[in-house]
């Protein structure tokens, strides 16, 4: 949360002046607040809507029941709008009631409440008002996180930051820290070109406003670090890395400077600079050592890092002994150690489990990650995401219902969280559908692979890898329903799309040559030829490198989270 949005129990305890100052309630006797009592006619008081909130804000502040403060704060609501009608108190008491419907965990309840906030405080001009709406915009968007819908989340920011603007001007710090927010947000939704657009913003005012080699600005700088990495750009990265850690050394920062080490040594094995990177990576695990402990989850991540390394050189019991030091640490974690954590270390150790060939292994761990995540809010994205995971190794090992059963759990958390026109969903969709066909639910395998279609023609286009998998799948599909014309079609399409980018000399196209002579010489039918070019003509030097496996065309599924 951007820093001039204050944390949930920060924002009971204090109220904001007419001056700008914070306005700090004494403790309550505990004999008033136990001995209380506010009859529904006493609400007309234009005194209690302030007193019933400050109790809220002290009930939570101690440490009490927060549902006891739910009720002070509906009720401080009630006689704000008696008393003052529509406007910023009242707005102000709703941000206090949704954040207490959080705390509780009854997200639908808080969104209600905060969207009244925003819709009290339409219209009006003061700038006071507007940066309550401010603030109701964020916080609503905290919540929509929360409930895993990211793209609302994103547009309840990029609204709260419009208004930021309009009270603030374009180049004042707070509206860096609340661009900085916007970019973590769309990398949380792997959408990597608006994130870049929103942390090279923060970065031009926070360099207009702070010292050099500060360290708000190593902060953004790895931030943009991780943006390029995910683009691929992984020299801009590396550069962006270095500065950080030029930074933090300079401001003595010595464990910021061993986590900096960590993303320098992923960027090195993604350059496939090995050497270098267990250099980085060595540096980062002296630090933590001595500075954390032998047994703090940053150790575990560094193995994790070097088992990962050392499988990719070929040094399999090299990566198996980090990966069980790694393990060694997540069954007895530290004090302060999270479940998100030890959830994500898990799936990082099950994805090199899965590579080693032990899908069973790997299987377990990622059922021990789900059930730490299963119960946290916001976890939506990534549960399906594991679950998804899950449903390819059940399929691997011929398990196929639980594969299907994973896939269903995943595609429905993806539905409720409002992703379902992501790329990630139309991979999902494929696998499903292939999991559909195993167990001979034909019908609702070609349903699956229609909609994984649409989603990825949109996302991808009709060239893309993936794109033709599923058109090839879904031609299966139809061929097995005993829609020959169907699949023709679509082996026709398929096989135009991969002449014109393979060439008709590459073997994928020769294998779908064969399946579409297959199904016309089963109808009577001859090839459409229409377009025809010359070999020269059709050969890409960029080609596109489908893979097989078996007589099935699976859509890459890279799910490490």
């Amino acid at each position: 949360m951007p820093p001039q949005m204050q944390p949930f129990a920060d924002y009971l305890r204090t109220a904001p002046q007419a001056d700008g100052g914070e306005r700090r309630t004494p403790p309550l006797n505990r004999t008033v607040k136990k001995t209380l009592v506010v009859e529904e006619s006493s609400l007309d008081n234009p005194d209690l809507g302030p007193f019933l909130l400050k109790m809220a804000r002290e009930t939570i502040a101690s440490g009490e029941s927060p549902v006891k403060a739910l009720d002070f704060a509906i009720r401080a609501s009630k006689s704000f709008e008696r008393c003052a009608g529509p406007g910023l108190e009242l707005a102000t008491c709703l941000h206090v009631v949704a954040a207490i419907h959080s705390s509780l965990g009854r997200l639908d309840e808080a969104v209600e409440a905060l969207e009244r906030s925003i819709l009290l405080l339409e219209g009006e001009n003061e700038s006071g008002h507007a940066m309550a709406q401010f603030s109701g915009y964020m916080q609503l968007g905290d919540t929509y996180s929360m409930i895993g819908q990211l793209d609302r989340a994103i547009s309840c920011y990029e609204s709260g930051l419009k208004i930021q603007m309009d009270v603030l001007g374009e180049s004042d710090p707070r509206i860096a820290e609340t661009c900085r927010y916007l970019a973590e947000a769309h990398v949380q939704a792997m959408q990597f070109e608006q994130a870049e657009k929103f942390c090279k913003k923060t970065l031009e005012i926070h360099k207009e406003h702070c010292s050099p080699a500060s360290l708000t600005e190593a902060t953004d700088r790895r931030l943009m670090a991780l943006i390029c990495e995910a683009k691929g750009d992984y020299e801009p990265a590396l550069e962006h890395l270095v500065l950080a850690s030029m930074s933090m050394i300079a401001n003595a920062q010595e464990n910021e400077v061993a986590a900096i080490d960590v993303s320098i040594g992923d960027i090195y094995m993604s350059l496939c600079r090995f050497d270098e990177a267990v250099f980085a990576y060595q540096k980062a695990l002296t630090v933590f050592k001595s500075t954390k402990g032998e047994s703090h989850s940053c150790v575990a991540l560094v193995f994790i890092r070097l088992a990962d390394l050392y499988y990719r050189t070929g040094k399999l019991r090299e990566s198996k002994s980090y990966c069980e030091n790694a393990l060694r640490i997540y069954s007895k974690p530290v004090v302060g150690t999270t479940a998100g954590e030890i959830a994500s270390g898990l799936t990082e150790i099950s994805g090199i489990y899965e590579a080693l060939n032990e899908p069973e292994e790997a299987l377990k761990l990622l059922q021990k990650a789900v059930k730490l995540l299963q119960d946290i809010p916001g976890q939506y994205r990534t549960v399906a995401g594991i679950e998804a995971q899950m449903g390819v190794m059940f399929y691997m090992v011929g398990r196929y219902m639980e594969a299907w059963k994973s896939f269903e759990n995943a595609i429905t958390k993806l539905r409720a969280s409002g992703e379902k026109k992501s790329t990630f969903f139309g991979i999902v969709l494929n696998q499903m559908g292939l999991a559909c066909v195993q167990l001979y639910k034909i019908v609702d395998a070609a349903k699956h692979f229609e909609e994984a279609r649409t989603i990825l023609e949109r996302e991808y286009g009709t060239y893309h890898s993936d794109t033709l998998g599923v058109y090839s799948n879904l031609a299966a599909t139809y061929d097995a329903l005993g829609r020959v014309e169907d699949a023709i079609d679509i082996l026709e399409y398929i096989l135009k799309m991969r002449e014109e980018k393979l060439g008709t000399a590459n073997p994928d196209v020769d294998d779908e040559k064969k399946r579409l002579f297959e199904l016309l010489k089963e109808s009577g039918r001859v090839r459409n030829r229409k377009g025809k070019k010359s070999l020269e003509n059709l050969i890409d030097s960029n080609s596109l490198k489908m893979k097989k496996e078996g007589k099935k065309r699976w859509a890459a599924f890279g799910l490490r989270t």
